[in-house]
């Protein structure tokens, strides 16, 4: 049995975990693709690296969801970043690391880590 303490520390963190789930309008809109491709591809550790880094970022206009299939098993784990006013930027062969880089860089500061970015030229492969 947990104490009282405990388990108001556990539905505090919870809550927070929830939060991040949470629709808002104007946040900024992170969505891991989890189907089975993306879980066979590591996309698991990838959702739970940006859960943790937008949660201990404190960015409260982030929003961290999963999806199914997003369509292109080849580029899993995949990785959707879609501002309020609805411009999408698609992160293909994401890891951990790469997670936590997109985060410092493209969700505090704003720029896009064009490096992991899906580019015109891979679908033409």
């Amino acid at each position: 049995m947990k104490s009282l303490d405990e388990l108001k520390a556990i539905r505090d963190k919870m809550q927070n975990q929830v939060k991040l789930r949470g629709e808002n309008s104007n946040s900024i809109r992170v969505v891991v693709g989890m189907a089975t491709c993306g879980i066979a591809a590591g996309a698991r550790p990838v959702l739970n690296a940006f859960a943790a880094g937008v949660q201990e970022k404190g960015l409260d206009n982030v929003t961290v969801v999963q999806t199914g299939c997003i369509g292109l098993c080849q580029y899993e784990p995949i990785v959707e970043v879609i501002t309020p006013d609805g411009e999408k930027v698609t992160y293909v062969k994401m890891t951990e690391e790469k997670a936590h880089e997109v985060i410092d860089q493209h969700l505090v500061k704003g720029k896009v880590v064009t490096k992991y970015v899906l580019s015109p030229d891979m679908l033409k492969q």
